[in-house]
């Protein structure tokens, strides 16, 4: 599918040397082709330098209702930063498929209904699709595997046997994160900041959670792909201490991963719930949410009011 672009035309793009101006949110109404497009709210797309992962992406960032109003103007938020942030908020924007996390709209009737403490979103672009015709460029350029795989997946078609994953802590913490904080009004400390993923994305924001103590203190994670590598990222985890304050796992009945496997992501969230409550982490700071679905946008959105609830409540 082609990437539209239409949606980023009424939003300000610059990259990470530029000064900081922001022009308002896209529109919800912006057509490609006979697409309509999806994106709702105060959605900021701007652009990021990487010299970690050596390229260029955008950050699609959306600001709760209110953010602009003169009364607001001293005031921070709370910060969840999300991966493949083509496929959050934005039909016309998802690399594979016309479907979206419905994240804007989701947050948007959270915070209104006090549900949800009001907070900024931060969709972190991931690198692209890994395909036969992308293989050169991803040696200068990456692409999603590439970032977010600390080790190779056997299943991933074609072979990527050189993966870098294992900077993507590195590069969410030193270079998106920095970037946020300084043009955006957010709240810092972990128990203000959030991060996570679905899939590959839910398997690096298990990594970066183990890599990255006292920052994040909300993560979520879901349908990871727990299996790469032998369950490598278990071994991983096994033992750590510093674990965040609130953990969620989503998943689908219906997921299975790896060729002629009975494996199913329900049995390896079970089996990574169980090695984290083994490195002491109580119940209380878990949530599990299994339901009936597949490995696509449509569950996880219909799951992410879940989430959003249980990570960012709002106050009493």
């Amino acid at each position: 599918m082609r990437i539209a672009i239409a949606a980023v035309s009424c939003a300000l793009i610059f990259t990470l040397y530029a000064a900081p101006a922001f022009a308002q949110s896209a529109s919800a109404a912006t057509e490609n082709g006979a697409q309509k497009c999806t994106a709702t709210g105060d959605l900021q797309i701007v652009e990021l330098k990487s010299e970690i992962f050596r390229n260029t992406r955008k950050l699609r960032v959306l600001l709760p209702a209110g953010y602009r109003d003169p009364q607001n103007v001293q005031r921070k938020y709370p910060v969840l930063y999300l991966n493949d942030g083509q496929n959050l908020f934005d039909v016309c924007t998802n690399i594979w498929a016309e479907a979206e996390w419905r994240v804007d709209e989701t947050a948007a009737q959270l915070i209104a209904e006090k549900k949800v403490e009001s907070l900024i979103i931060v969709g972190v672009d991931n690198a692209g699709i890994h395909n036969e015709k992308r293989l050169e460029a991803e040696k200068t350029q990456g692409s999603r595997p590439d970032e977010y795989l600390p080790w190779p997946d056997a299943e991933l078609e074609p072979p990527l046997p050189v993966v870098h994953g294992s900077l993507y802590p590195k590069f969410l913490t030193s270079e998106v994160m920095p970037f946020v904080e300084k043009n955006f009004r957010v709240k810092t400390g972990p128990e203000n900041t959030g991060e996570g993923g679905s899939s590959y994305g839910g398997l690096i924001a298990l990594y970066v959670a183990r890599h990255t103590d006292h920052v994040f203190g909300r993560v979520l994670i879901e349908s990871p792909s727990i299996y790469v590598h032998d369950f490598a990222i278990l071994k991983e985890v096994e033992g750590h201490k510093d674990w965040p304050e609130r953990i969620y796992f989503g998943g689908g009945t219906g997921e299975t991963f790896g060729t002629g496997t009975t494996e199913t992501v329900a049995g390896d969230v079970d089996k990574a719930v169980q090695v984290l409550r083994a490195d002491g982490v109580e119940s209380a700071r878990f949530l599990v949410n299994i339901t009936p679905g597949a490995h696509d946008e449509d569950a996880w959105a219909t799951r992410f009011p879940t989430a959003l609830i249980f990570l960012f409540p709002a106050k009493k």
